[in-house]
């Protein structure tokens, strides 16, 4: 009888799954496990930690969820606090476990995780099965080496889109059968994480659930429910409401919502309603996002070093009077106050508001982007490692960007998106 575990990491659905279907697939009796690493809330050189309770507020709903839609096929989920390396390890030997199941990460803290498990798995010869089930676009199936990788985006989007096809979705398992002796657990508290309940703010646009369940809803919401997809390429730069964008980026970045599903639900959408440049629009923004994860796969840890992928480091200072301001919200320059105030009291912001608060650091104040991104790995529930470095790179122009020089003006970008001020208003004085 052949024994499996699936160690979920940022895949948490069973839609789309390959990693959960080949495991009930190939084995008869199969353990699902998510590790809670205590590294996430330990203190960091920035003075916070790598998770704030945002983010784990949302993290631990979607725990929840993926239990409850394991259960309902059979299977259940384990869910530690402890180290990955440890955790599984010790699984693996206890279960007599013959094969092991994960999704491939872009980190490098995340390879360096999977390579001391891979490495156990080897000595005792236990079959390792990986899958991509992160991306758009399979990484196997993209016309590029990783190594060969454009340095420009719109290279990579041109030559991607005409010679790779996007995958069908795999099935969902029909049904889990979970190793003998394996007991659910209670999933840990924000307490037990040493985090407070994050308080819900009345001005936040919508109310994020996390879960597969919560991600399902809402893109059944944003496509035929409201719609509004198909006005997306007008309204996504928009900053107050819940619908001016898809939303979508908290359950993709946990993988509670897999790219294809939103690919072929946009197809679905183009045959039954339209088909426009904002149908498109949102396609194009899923590249985008497998653009940046393959770009971390292909730099490793030089996409977090100071000079980033260019290795080209600027001249910038780290004065933490002046970050605390500009984390806090208490810059004096509302625009970028409102934006941080509202990442601060709700884990969101929208992508106008990032691209000029991280220009604001880096151009204006002249801060080592560094901590710029540290506070967005923190505070966001929509925190994804490759888009978050990929993009703080590419403003801090040491990254993927054509141009040296872009520069977010903050008082032009306020006559183009908040001419009325009221989402000022809305952050700094209702």
């Amino acid at each position: 009888m052949m024994k499996g575990i699936v160690w979920f990491r940022n895949d948490l659905r069973v839609h789309d799954n390959e990693s959960l279907l080949q495991a009930t697939q190939d084995n008869s009796e199969v353990v699902c496990v998510y590790c809670i690493d205590p590294r996430w809330f330990a203190e960091t050189p920035f003075g916070f930690s790598k998770t704030g309770p945002y983010r784990a507020q949302f993290l631990l709903e979607s725990l929840h969820d993926l239990r409850q839609n394991l259960q309902s096929l059979g299977g259940d989920l384990l869910v530690t606090l402890g180290e990955p390396e440890t955790v599984v390890i010790e699984l693996i030997a206890l279960h007599g476990i013959n094969n092991l199941y994960y999704q491939l990460e872009a980190g490098t803290e995340e390879a360096s995780t999977e390579q001391a498990i891979v490495d156990y798995c080897n000595a005792k010869n236990i079959a390792v099965h990986t899958s991509h089930g992160a991306t758009l676009y399979h990484m196997h199936d993209i016309p590029f080496a990783l190594d060969e990788l454009p340095h420009i985006y719109t290279n990579y989007r041109k030559a991607t889109e005409q010679k790779s096809r996007v995958r069908p979705l795999l099935p969902t398992p029909i049904a889990i059968y979970t190793v003998t002796n394996v007991a659910s657990n209670p999933i840990p508290t924000l307490a037990q994480l040493g985090l407070a309940t994050p308080e819900t703010d009345p001005r936040a646009a919508m109310v994020f659930t996390g879960g597969e369940t919560a991600a399902l809803q809402r893109l059944h919401h944003y496509l035929w429910g409201t719609e509004a997809l198909k006005t997306y390429k007008e309204t996504r730069n928009g900053l107050l409401g819940a619908d001016y964008s898809s939303k979508f980026s908290p359950w993709l970045a946990l993988g509670c919502l897999s790219a294809r599903q939103i690919y072929w639900e946009v197809q679905a959408f183009e045959q039954q309603r339209i088909k426009n440049d904002s149908t498109y629009w949102l396609v194009f923004e899923l590249i985008w996002r497998d653009y940046f994860r393959f770009v971390a796969l292909r730099y490793g840890a030089v996409l977090f070093q100071k000079g980033g992928i260019r290795q080209q480091p600027g001249a910038w200072h780290t004065l933490p009077k002046v970050f605390n301001a500009w984390r806090l919200g208490n810059t004096g320059v509302d625009f970028v106050d409102a934006n941080m105030r509202e990442l601060l009291y709700t884990g969101f912001m929208s992508n106008r508001g990032r691209q000029n608060v991280a220009s604001y650091l880096v151009k204006d104040l002249k801060l080592d982007w560094r901590y710029g991104a540290a506070w967005f790995e923190h505070c966001l529930i929509d925190y994804d490692v490759a888009s978050n470095y990929g993009n703080w790179n590419y403003i801090a122009g040491i990254g993927n960007d054509p141009r040296d020089d872009r520069y977010f003006n903050i008082a032009t970008q306020v006559a183009k998106y908040d001419p009325k001020g009221q989402y000022m208003h809305h952050w700094l004085y209702s």
